[in-house]
């Protein structure tokens, strides 16, 4: 069987996911193209994990990408995440998570509707009336170009129908189903996020007709063409790995990623000990640094290459605690020769960071060297993640 060090595997993330010194990115598009998708829950995460890759980009460029060039697109999809996704491929992301997302929201929006008390009451085939706010929606969209969710609420009343609560919890509030309708059709490909209301960090957007991208609509891909062409990729990208990780990340069941890997010319791979997988053309063992100098990079909550496996120890080590949050999500990280060895933050303007473990003190100062560049690229803005981690908080909150 062949057999995959923790170095190798190391070096492998280090120039596959734009962390080497000669493995930068030229462009924005490039830069997400590279890791298959960037996490976009949190708006600052594309941002900066552009810019970590890209380092002729400016801020200014991610937005162009996204909004003017049309070369990414924000869509629904693994594991009912934001993510942006190359326009290009968008079409086989929609098809393999999206399109599976949508039904499922659908049918629970569908529920809710039939068996909760409404505000006007909703009567009659729930379904049918969905389907037709659903294309009244759009409609608006499409003459529109782009919206607010209120603008479209306007102009498709229905949209304001809200649930009523039927217990005392706090939890259990009057709620407008706007937001939800909006989510759905989104995850549908019928329409996509547009530009933020405010500035690049601002968590508010504008809904965008997706005739802008595909004018008759977003392409259709066969199911399983597009799960063999995503799980493919993603091997590409992060292989090797475990059939776990492969799961985890798509959010398919354990029974459709066997089903895909079964599809694909993969050979196994033991990974320290544990079993995992290859690409068949994806054996040949990485070649060593070669005297290439190491590169410090600073990572923003929910980048993708943190987040791009479940089982994560041989490149995070013992700092799981200190960097993520109880619902797993990762805060902002440091790295090192293919390992986070510490985290940071922004504390009254400035970039705040912290080691930990002593990576010596090359890396100290490369630290110091790529906190201040990073920190004359944002332009003067001030990044808070919208996931707080420990060291995170212990980092910004010091006085």
């Amino acid at each position: 069987m062949l057999t995959m060090s923790v170095e190798e595997r190391r070096r492998r993330l280090a120039r596959r996911h734009g962390l080497a010194a000669g493995a930068r990115a030229d462009s924005v598009a490039e830069a997400v193209a590279s890791l298959v998708v960037f996490h976009a829950t949190d708006p600052a995460t594309v941002y900066l994990s552009a810019l970590a890759r890209c380092p002729g980009a400016k801020l200014a460029d991610v937005s162009a990408a996204l909004y003017d060039e049309r070369t990414l697109v924000k869509m629904i999809a693994m594991r009912r995440t934001m993510f942006v996704v190359p326009t290009a491929f968008a079409p086989v992301v929609h098809s393999a998570a999206g399109l599976a997302i949508a039904d499922r929201l659908r049918r629970q929006l569908v529920q809710q509707l039939s068996t909760l008390p409404t505000e006007p009451a909703v009567e009659g085939d729930v379904a049918a009336w969905l389907a037709d706010v659903e294309a009244s929606t759009e409609r608006a969209v499409d003459a529109r170009g782009e919206a607010l969710a209120t603008e479209l609420a306007k102009a498709e009343p229905r949209l304001r129908t809200a649930v009523l609560p039927t217990t005392d919890k706090k939890w259990d509030v009057k709620q407008n189903i706007t937001s939800r309708v909006l989510t759905l059709m989104g995850a549908d490909g019928r329409v996509v996020r547009g530009r933020p209301a405010g500035t690049w960090l601002s968590r508010q957007h504008r809904w965008a007709s997706v005739r802008g991208l595909w004018p008759d609509g977003i392409p259709a891909v066969p199911e399983q063409s597009a799960r063999e062409a995503l799980a493919r990729r993603w091997l590409e990208v992060f292989g090797p790995a475990t059939v776990t990780d492969l799961q985890w990340w798509t959010g398919w069941t354990l029974g459709a990623t066997r089903a895909v890997l079964a599809r694909l010319d993969t050979v196994e791979v033991d990974l320290d000990g544990a079993p995992g997988i290859v690409l068949a053309s994806d054996v040949d063992h990485e070649p060593d640094d070669g005297g290439e100098p190491p590169v410090v990079t600073l990572l923003p909550a929910l980048d993708p290459t943190p987040m791009g496996w479940q089982q994560r120890d041989w490149y995070l080590g013992p700092h799981r605690a200190e960097l993520f949050d109880r619902n797993g999500n990762i805060g902002p990280t440091v790295w090192w020769e293919g390992r986070i060895v510490g985290g940071w933050g922004m504390c009254a303007g400035e970039i705040v960071w912290e080691l930990l473990e002593d990576a010596g003190a090359e890396a100290v100062a490369a630290v110091e060297s790529a906190a201040a560049q990073l920190h004359g690229r944002l332009e003067s803005a001030s990044v808070v993640p919208s996931f707080r981690t420990p060291l995170e908080l212990r980092l910004t909150s010091a006085t």
